[in-house]
This record gives C-alpha cells, structure tokens and sequence, in this order.
C-alpha cells in the first residue's frame, strides 16, 4: 500500500489533530486485486429473503413514523434530524454534499456493472469501515446508501452491520431492536420480516437486530455466507452496503471483509495516525476492490474558492492506487 500512502501524505499532511469549522470530503478512489470471474446472477426461491416489494408510503402521507403490518415494516426517515446534522437528502439534488457523492459513487457503480479496471465477485457488497471509531464511517455510510437510492436503476439495501455499537439505523431515526443478527441466531426470523422499508422508495435498512455474545461467530456462520450470496445475487440492481464495525478494534470487521467485492475505508484528515491507516490496510486481502475516502478534509488556503470549501479526487485501480490528482470540487461535510 506504498502508493496509496504516499497519496495520503501528499493530500493531508500529517493526519495528526483535527480542526474546527466547516470540513469537505475527499476520495482516493478504488484499488483492486485481479480476480476474474463474476458471480452469476440468478433469482433465488429460498424463502427465508423473499422480501416485499410493494411501493411504499410516500413522502408526507397520513401514516405513522414506524409501523409494522403483514406487508413488513415501515418507517419514515428522520430526513429532517438528517439534513440539520449536514447529511445528504433525497432533496440535496445540487447540493455541494450532492455532488461530492456522485463523484464519489461513480466507480464504486461501474465496478459492480464490470466496467472498471478490476472484476471481482460480489462488486455489489459494499463496506464501509474506518481504522478508527469517530472517523465518520457510519456519516458516509449513509450519505452513499442515499445518493446511489437516487439512482434510477438501482435498489439499495443499508444494514447496520456494526454489530457492538449500531448506530447506523439509529441516525436515521429506526427504533426496532431486531435485525441482522437475529436472523442469524435461529429464532426464526426472515430476512423480509427484519427488513424496514423507507419513505425513499429505492431504500431499505436492515437494523443490526439484538446484540450477541457470539455476534462474530454468527457473521462467521455458513447462514450468514448463504445469505450474503443472497444479497449479491438476488437483485440484480440491488446495492448492498455495511456499516462495518472499526478495522482495529472489531473482530467482526475482519469477518464481513472476507465477504466484500469492494470496501470503502474511510480516513479523518488531521485526525487519524498514519500508522493506523497503514495498520488497517494491512488488514485487508487484496483480492478486494478497496477505496480511501478522506473524510473531514479542511482545505487550504491555495484550494479555496465560491464559499470557501475545498475538494480533492483522484483513482487508481490495480493492487495500489496511484498518486491522486487535485480536482477541485465544492463540498460540505459534517463530522
């Protein structure tokens, strides 16, 4: 990961303390091992994830935050809690935030269509990790399950998959306590009875669902593999992504890793040690599709403009990333 830390250090000087005021983004983009082969995408019979697709309620209609009924599970998001805390919404459309996640999406989309430098199996399952708690994970997590929702052609599925300390489901303001791991753990529960529909009509979450003592070793089980083969190949316009548990402090990130075509680590400038980034990276097969997001990014003052923010970005497939190039961009972001 030689080069992709050169690019680090080329773009956030030091990665030491983190600094007040307004922050920005900024993605190194995706790097890739050489895996050849995609998996075949077929539909499945296997009732315990047949899921209802029905249309959901929309936007402002008479209904209730969170219900449950026969058809499954409905909330309404807390888009407006969101919005305040610099989170993107459906109704973002030109935003700076906005625009930072669809360049951001971009290759993360034309590698699970094939079109990138790099196949692998599974494109569609997507983690979203940090080395560190507090680097923003979860933030971006949902900021990119959101903006690929508003694509035309695609479905996308957020489960919450840090299993110690969820909070994914929760910023969203979804309070049932079963999800993922119940689901796991034999009682009986269907994938279509955990899921929570959305007032966005292309998003579903599924919560992490109760803790367990055992949470590794459910993620760990053969249930849990049948069910991510599932997930990658029910769909075929189905995105999948993790909110996964920090690289160096949770066994079950190293767990859900294995599972992954692509995983996005997400980097706090100024924030997080260097020797972590290099730690976490360490950590990862390079069979994977794997992406830096510069999180928190405050630009300088030869990369200001318009309101004073500040974007870089820049990509590079094959086992390393090559050094990213400055592209200024405008863009907000919240810790």
């Amino acid at each position: 990961m030689n080069t992709i830390q050169q690019s680090l250090a080329k773009h956030a000087d030091g990665l030491s303390t983190l600094g007040g005021g307004h922050d920005a983004q900024r993605t190194t983009g995706m790097t890739g091992g050489q895996e050849e082969g995609a998996l075949e995408l077929k539909e499945s019979s296997s009732p315990s994830v047949q899921e209802d697709l029905s249309p959901v309620a929309p936007p402002g209609s008479d209904i209730e935050e969170s219900i449950s009924t026969q058809e499954g599970r409905f909330h309404r998001l807390a888009l407006d809690q969101l919005r305040l805390k610099g989170g993107l919404t459906p109704d973002a459309k030109r935003s700076q935030l906005a625009e930072e996640y669809r360049l951001i999406k971009r290759p993360i989309l034309m590698n699970i269509d094939k079109k990138g430098a790099d196949i692998v199996d599974n494109a569609n399952l997507i983690m979203v990790t940090s080395a560190l708690p507090g680097e923003g994970k979860t933030f971006s997590a949902i900021n990119l399950a959101i903006s690929i929702a508003m694509e035309r052609d695609r479905t996308v599925l957020l489960v919450d998959g840090d299993v110690a300390k969820p909070s994914a489901a929760k910023r969203l303001g979804i309070k049932y306590e079963t999800g993922l791991l119940d689901i796991l753990d034999g009682s009986g529960m269907t994938v279509s009875e955990a899921l929570v529909r959305t007032d966005i009509p292309n998003l579903r979450v599924l919560p992490a669902g109760k803790r367990h003592e055992r949470a590794t070793e459910l993620l760990a089980s053969e249930q849990m593999g049948k069910l991510m083969e599932q997930f990658s190949a029910r769909y075929k316009d189905r995105v999948v992504i993790f909110d996964s548990p920090p690289l160096l402090l949770a066994s079950e990130s190293a767990v859900l890793a294995e599972m992954m075509g692509q995983i996005l680590m997400v980097v706090a400038a100024d924030q997080t040690p260097r020797y972590a980034v290099n730690d976490a990276l360490s950590r990862l097969n390079q069979d994977k599709i794997i992406g830096l997001l510069l999180n928190k990014y405050r630009p300088t003052l030869g990369n200001r403009f318009g309101a004073g923010y500040g974007y870089g970005y820049g990509y590079g497939y094959g086992h390393h990333a090559t050094d990213a190039e400055s592209d200024p961009k405008s863009a907000t972001q919240s810790p």
